[in-house]
């Protein structure tokens, strides 16, 4: 099992930039898919992007492709969000999450572990 936790969620103007990074603090990322999650005030949980095992397909939600690039390294247990060109709607508490499952899916339900989240937001 593996405890995953976020940091580096903030406070940023529209255009500007941040850097999540997610942290398993027991067990191993290797053997899980990761991904991270957002859910913004009145709205369902959405898919950001996901990494499969090893980095071999990386997807993205239409609305950051181009802006967000996600990243793992197994051999320090973390995955990192960039977040560029962020735009007041990227606003939302962020989560990683990881999976037992090959492919990255999109709904929540189909994924084992969370981190708490950490708070984006963006100002106008």
């Amino acid at each position: 099992q593996v405890q995953l936790a976020e940091s580096g969620g903030g406070t940023v103007q529209a255009g500007g930039s941040l850097r999540l990074s997610c942290v398993a603090s027991r067990g191993s990322f290797s053997v899980y898919t990761l991904g991270w999650f957002r859910r913004a005030p009145g709205k369902e949980r959405e898919l950001v992007g996901g990494i499969r095992i090893t980095g071999t397909e990386t997807v993205y939600a239409d609305s950051v492709k181009g802006r967000f690039t996600l990243s793992r390294d197994d051999a320090k247990n973390t995955m990192t969000l960039q977040m560029d060109s962020l735009k007041p709607e990227d606003t939302a508490v962020y989560y990683c999450a990881a999976s037992v499952c090959a492919f990255v899916l999109s709904r929540p339900s189909d994924w084992d572990y969370w981190g708490p989240g950490t708070q984006v937001t963006v100002s106008s």
